[in-house]
Formats: structure tokens, C-alpha cells, sequence
């Protein structure tokens, strides 16, 4: 599951996938209706795929929680109301991450996971998290793949230079001037 390219906003409902980089920031899509917005350096943003859970050992990366939560529904969407109390939100949460810190997790930033698990699953964007060491092999062998390619592009012959035309002179030859002179003196 890729979310680098999936990005939350402060103060803008849903989710938005980033789609090119502008002058100013980052020019974004929104997954709920699909409309293109600027994102600039002044907008409170994050990555999806810098977010992580507190548990009371160590932080979990979101497309962790985010799996989990799809097995635990079998692929569907959430089985919970998102607007219920939150003692129910806690212990549904508590089924998906049994380990996460309750003093530092609210009801808020449950509800929010659970919207955006639902969001991403209507995208089909969520799947298995690799490990880290998993991506790290995957792009060595992407790129290991690319690389015959790319020498076969390096090798290609390059086309010689065209000769530069000859320079055209706009001066009078040496003959040219003293025949104007000759005739000059010839009238007068």
C-alpha cells in the first residue's frame, strides 16, 4: 500500500491524492468528488504515510492499523457507526489494535482512521504493507531491471553534427571598392 501519495488536510473533509508539484506546493486531488486544489506550505498537511498510531510500546505506522482493520472486516467497509459513543469506538479500536494508547488516541482521531479506511477502500487503494527491507529489495530489483535499458539508451549512436553553412560577407571585395572610386573621379 502506497499512501506517500495520499495526504490529509486541516480543515478540508476527506482525503486528497497529490498529482504534480507547482511553483508554490502541490497541486491535489480530492478523493470524495474529484475536484483539484493548490495545496500550498501554509496549509497544516500530512502524509498519510507519515502517520502513526501511539500504542503504549512503540508508534505503528497508519497502513498498518489501516490492514488491520481490513481484515478485521474481511475487505468491507467499518461494521460500526462512526458517529457512536466513544466507549464503542475504543473498544472496536481496541479489536483492530489491542496495544494503542488510550490517554493519546481520541474518539476524534478513531473516527477520522475509520473514515479514511473507508474512503481508501472505495479507491481500492489498500493492501498488504511490505516491510521495509521487502521495498528496499523491491526497488533494487525495479532497478536493477531498468538498468540493461538504460545502457541500450546510452549506446545508441549519436547522429553526427551538421557542417555550419559558410558565413555570407556583406563588405565589398578590395576590387569592388576602388572600381566605385575610378568611376567616381571618371565624372566628375
Amino acid at each position: 500500500m502506497d499512501l506517500s501519495k495520499i495526504m490529509a488536510i486541516s480543515g478540508k473533509s476527506g482525503l486528497f491524492k497529490i498529482i504534480s508539484q507547482a511553483r508554490g506546493g502541490l497541486i491535489v486531488e480530492s478523493l470524495t468528488d474529484g475536484k483539484k486544489m493548490p495545496v500550498f506550505a501554509s496549509h497544516r498537511s500530512s502524509v498519510l504515510d507519515d502517520i502513526s498510531m501511539f500504542t503504549y510500546t512503540e508508534d505503528i505506522p497508519l497502513k498498518n492499523v489501516l490492514w488491520s482493520i481490513f481484515q478485521k472486516e474481511d475487505g468491507k467497509e467499518v461494521s460500526i457507526d462512526l458517529k457512536a459513543d466513544g466507549s464503542v469506538l475504543y473498544d472496536y479500536f481496541e479489536s483492530v489494535l489491542p496495544e494503542f494508547d488510550k490517554d493519546r488516541v481520541y474518539p476524534s482521531d478513531i473516527k477520522k482512521v475509520l473514515a479514511w479506511y473507508n474512503q481508501l477502500l472505495k479507491h481500492d487503494l489498500i493492501s498488504e504493507p511490505k516491510e521495509e527491507e521487502e521495498e528496499a529489495e523491491s526497488e533494487k530489483e525495479e532497478t536493477a531491471e531498468s538498468a540493461p535499458a538504460k545502457k541500450k539508451a546510452e549506446e545508441k549512436p549519436k547522429a553526427p553534427k551538421k557542417a555550419a553553412a559558410p558565413k555570407k560577407t556583406t563588405a565589398r571585395t578590395e576590387g569592388a571598392k576602388k572600381t566605385n572610386t575610378i568611376r567616381k573621379t571618371k565624372k566628375g
